[in-house]
């Protein structure tokens, strides 16, 4: 069994505010022309139902003044059209609105996924795929319902309230001063609520994180939780996991208790403020009876659009901090730039090489090491000797604490991602099997590949199970069978990861015990099988099994971090050091240490 040490898990980082505000700037920018159009037909929309509760005004001015029942009819009519201009405005504006959010969403996805593809393994791995995961599907799904949905409904709003604002102000600036005022209590309390609301969820977000990470680390380790007697282990992370978003989401409860009844109370003030005042000034005639109840209409109907603003303040509170975590990818690492330097041959070579991870755990001491183009290079060593982290660096995946890994005398690390995996390919043990055809998941490493190119890849690892699927190449994968596609077992997913390799074609190949799965008969065949495709050129394979440093051309002995023997097969068994110590002991089928 491979141990692998543990690495501090690092978080993504998160957008700030002013961040946030620039890259959504950024996404109206490139769809202006539909807002423009969005803005302009909500304005006509909040505009048309400003008439009513004046023409109401009006009637009661005219019916005061012994107005006859025709006035009253006109303004009744025109009542009833502008209400259905209101409706048909607002619907344009909200297909407008959906289109342009969806467009924007699309944006937001594909701009998501390129991010994300930039980002170095060393990067995802630190981060770990909960986080990622989360950011893709929950959070990137939260912003779009803002876009689509929430965003058009809270907009039309604030324009309907500052427009109501205005035509009080029209109708009396005191009474419009007077709406102002009486609604102080609701943006004492909104900007109480949004001062503590932004890092509520953005806690929430992190919570859910860390729940989906601890499941999926547990769904992908079933086996050898199970194995092993951790399922309660499992089960007791996986509630305080739930338990921490738990208390996360009552934290935000709590925000909105505090909010939503302080709101409640605040509306009835302006009312009943202009009320006061507008009777005093009616009865000592500086204002018409219609025009006061026309105010009072108009800070009542102020209710709705504040209520909806109010009622999706959590939701645009969610989507901020969702929005934060998703543009938080922009100042994460990206992969390395094209470089200007071009390796003079395949050589690797490793000069005093120490790496500690961010915990500050030593893993490699010293590492000196030459590694031959063509050569098949051994690494073997007990469970925590480092041979994982050395295969990291070799692959360019880590850059080394101390010291330099150089391909052909230029360092690994100032190589491009193009420029690497041209040079050097890491193949682990975990392996991934992507929704979509068996000729899908193999043209990932050669698109133009034929379907004749990928039957030989596939019948130089051994995979002839591939033949008899009900569609051969064409056949669907799936993780449950008979519904999503054919499901295929983990040394047969294996087996594709390795003609991955085969058709991507690298110089060097290192294998992080990337046979491990398969039982031993077939994973004879398919080294030697690759190593036959693979002449003239590097393969370093951390050896699982004491077979593969047996055919090796030179075999690396790791202790404790630390290189203590370089050399053949046949050299380090005659020599008595520990290596010849783990042959015996393997050879007599009587192993006492695990690779």
């Amino acid at each position: 069994m491979t141990h692998h040490t543990p690495q501090a898990t690092k978080s993504l980082p998160i957008a700030e505010p002013a961040q946030v505000r620039r890259a959504a700037a950024r996404l109206i920018r490139l769809d202006g022309r539909a807002f423009a159009a969005m803005l302009a037909l909500y304005a006509l929309a909040s505009g048309a139902g400003l008439v009513g509760p004046w023409l109401l005004g009006r009637i009661i001015d005219t019916v005061a003044s012994g107005g006859g029942s025709a006035a009253v009819d006109r303004a009744a009519l025109v009542i009833v059209a502008c209400a259905l201009t209101q409706l048909l405005l607002t619907r344009c504006a909200g297909y407008v609105g959906y289109r342009f959010g969806e467009r924007t969403l699309a944006r937001v996805r594909e701009q998501f996924v390129d991010r994300a593809l930039a980002l170095p393994a060393s990067v995802v791995e630190r981060a770990g795929t909960g986080d990622l995961t989360t950011r893709g599907t929950t959070d990137v799904a939260t912003v779009g319902t803002t876009l689509r949905d929430i965003g058009p409904v809270v907009l039309i709003a604030a324009v309907q309230a500052l427009l109501i604002l205005g035509a009080v102000f029209v109708l009396n600036p005191l009474l419009g001063a007077c709406g102002v005022l009486g609604l102080a209590g609701i943006w004492f309390a909104t900007r109480w609520y949004l001062r503590r609301a932004r890092a509520a969820y953005l806690a929430q977000g992190a919570a859910w994180s860390a729940l989906a990470e601890v499941v999926a680390a547990t769904a992908t380790g079933a086996r050898t939780v199970e194995a092993l007697g951790l399922q309660q282990r499992r089960i007791e992370e996986c509630r305080e996991a739930a338990g921490t978003v738990r208390g996360a989401m009552n934290r935000t409860l709590a925000l909105r208790s505090v909010l939503f009844p302080s709101v409640d109370v605040s509306y009835a003030v302006p009312v009943v403020g202009v009320l006061l005042i507008g009777g005093f000034l009616h009865r000592h005639g500086a204002m018409s009876l219609g025009a006061v109840v026309a105010s009072a209409l108009y800070l009542r109907q102020l209710s709705g659009p504040l209520d909806t603003i109010l009622m999706w303040t959590e939701q645009l509170q969610s989507s901020g901090a969702a929005f934060s975590r998703v543009e938080g990818l922009a100042q994460a690492p990206q992969a390395r730039p094209a470089g200007e330097q071009v390796p003079a041959d395949n050589r690797i070579e490793l000069s005093d090489v120490h790496y500690a991870y961010e915990n500050g755990h030593p893993v490699l001491h010293g590492v000196e090491l030459t590694v031959r183009p063509g050569e098949r290079l051994a690494l073997v060593g007990p469970s925590g000797a480092g041979k994982s982290t050395l295969a990291r660096l070799l692959a360019g995946v880590d850059a080394p604490t101390e010291g330099t890994v150089t391909v052909g005398q230029v360092p690994i690390v100032e190589l491009d991602s193009e420029q690497l995996r041209r040079q050097v390919v890491l193949v682990t043990q975990e392996h991934h099997v992507f929704l979509g055809t068996v000729r899908d998941n193999l043209r990932i490493a050669a698109p133009a590949a034929t379907d004749a190119q990928l039957q030989a890849a596939l019948t130089v690892v051994g995979a002839d199970w591939v033949a008899e699927l009900p569609a051969g190449l064409g056949t669907e994968l799936g993780p449950v069978p008979d519904a999503d596609g054919h499901r295929i077992n983990g040394s047969q997913a294996q087996q594709l990861a390795l003609t991955r390799v085969v058709l991507a074609d690298p110089h060097t190949i290192v294998l992080d015990e990337a046979t491990a799965l398969l039982d031993p008969a077939t994973a004879r065949h398919t080294e030697r099988a690759l190593a036959a495709v693979l002449a003239g050129r590097t393969v370093i394979a951390i050896a699982h099994r004491l077979h593969t440093a047996h055919d090796a051309d030179r075999v690396a002995v790791l202790e404790g971090g630390r290189l203590t023997e370089l050399g053949t097969h046949d050299e380090l068994v005659a020599g008595e050091g520990p290596y010849a110590a783990l042959w015996r002991s393997w050879h007599g089928d009587s192993p006492t240490e695990h690779f």
